[in-house]
């Protein structure tokens, strides 16, 4: 898969952008605050409708803006596609694809596949289990149309039923409606489970070879699925622990509670492990998170580094630099010096600054182009 070109209206700090990219690797450098992650956000968001940033549409949109536009011109498997996505500040986004409006973000799916990589990635492993559940949303999310389906359809009924479970409280005779709510749940949440357990699977099988590599054959890294409850024993611990939810009044059984438990050398790295062997891990699982795409889809992703060579040593940058030939990239950085001197190959740099991102002189080239490394 290869970004022809991206087009923005009102999109954050970008009254009107257009860029074109290349097939290979392209850098958009300059100073803090300037919009360079704008810049990606916008395609993750054009190529899968949600921001990796957990934001509210409202968010995206240009102060003083009504509406943002985002168009994003693609090619996978010889054939051109054309995404355009209005975001309103007050109703549900417009999406077309190929210029024909379409009803379900799911339609998107098989279309684009991105892996985005940035520095709060690098939480992923010591954070709470919600980033763990958003990383394993986000993916399934542009690899599984049924997935995409069932997490839509349980996550709306977790909300009715909490609206519910509150209510319960003041008027008793809504307890006798839960088990309507409680069937949906089982029904959506029994496939995100199976669905869950299955990528967790395919993922261990790749990113401990990854993780091998990275660490010289020095560490064993796992990934354990905590699902909160199997499929076989959903529907009884919801019955069990039904007085809990209506003392409480939120739902307190399903997927929406589950985790992942990254072991390394079978030491739960999330508590027990040291900030270089989160980073390591988290750095596996993006290169594994590549593959897994690459070979689910037959197609390689477009990989979006936001920033995080700042945030990693030499060596692991080496490693993903390493990692990323034959992949269209986009990377933003604050300076070039660290490609230049290590003659890194960049195709296209832009220079981005005060909301307008413009193709930098060819002087910024490192020498050396004509052999990547």
């Amino acid at each position: 898969m290869i970004i022809q070109s991206v087009e923005l209206q009102n999109f954050r700090n970008y009254q009107s952008l257009e860029l074109v990219l290349d097939p290979g690797i392209n850098i958009f450098y300059g100073d803090n605050a300037q919009g360079k992650t704008n810049i990606l956000e916008s395609i993750y968001v054009g190529c899968t409708s949600k921001s990796h940033k957990a934001v509210k549409d409202r968010e995206m949109i240009r102060f003083s803006a009504e509406e943002a536009h985002i168009k994003v011109n693609l090619t996978r498997r010889d054939t051109a596609h054309r995404i355009d996505m209005h975001i309103k500040k007050n109703s549900s986004k417009g999406i077309a694809l190929n210029g024909i409006p379409i009803r379900k973000v799911s339609q998107l799916f098989g279309i684009a596949n991105v892996v985005i990589f940035s520095p709060e990635d690098l939480n992923i492993i010591k954070n709470g289990p919600g980033e763990r559940r958003r990383f394993m949303d986000m993916e399934l999310c542009q690899l599984n149309r049924i997935y995409v389906h069932n997490l839509i359809s349980y996550n709306k009924v977790v909300n009715q039923k909490n609206k519910l479970l509150k209510e319960a409280h003041f008027i008793k005779e809504y307890e006798d409606f839960l088990d309507i709510y409680n069937t949906q749940l089982v029904k959506y949440g029994t496939e995100i489970i199976r669905i869950r357990r299955d990528f967790i699977s395919h993922l261990n099988d790749i990113i401990r070879d990854k993780h091998d590599s990275i660490t010289d054959h020095k560490e064993e890294i796992s990934i354990l699925y905590e699902a909160d409850t199997d499929e076989d024993s959903f529907e009884k611990e919801i019955e069990r622990r039904k007085p809990q939810e209506l003392k409480q009044g939120i739902c307190l059984v399903g997927p929406h509670r589950d985790d992942l438990c990254f072991t390394v050398n079978g030491i739960d790295i999330r508590h027990f492990g040291s900030q270089g062997q989160q980073r390591t891990a988290t750095l596996s699982l993006k290169l594994a998170e590549i593959s897994l795409v690459s070979e689910m889809t037959g197609d390689k992703p477009v990989l979006l580094l936001d920033d995080v060579l700042s945030e990693l040593d030499r060596g692991r940058q080496n490693l993903l630099l390493n990692s990323i030939g034959g992949i269209q990239t986009l990377i933003t950085c604050t300076g070039l010096d660290d490609f230049v001197n290590h003659r890194f190959h960049m195709d296209k740099v832009f220079y981005v600054k005060d909301g307008t991102a413009k193709a930098a002189e060819a002087s910024l080239e490192p020498a050396g182009n004509e052999e990547r490394k």
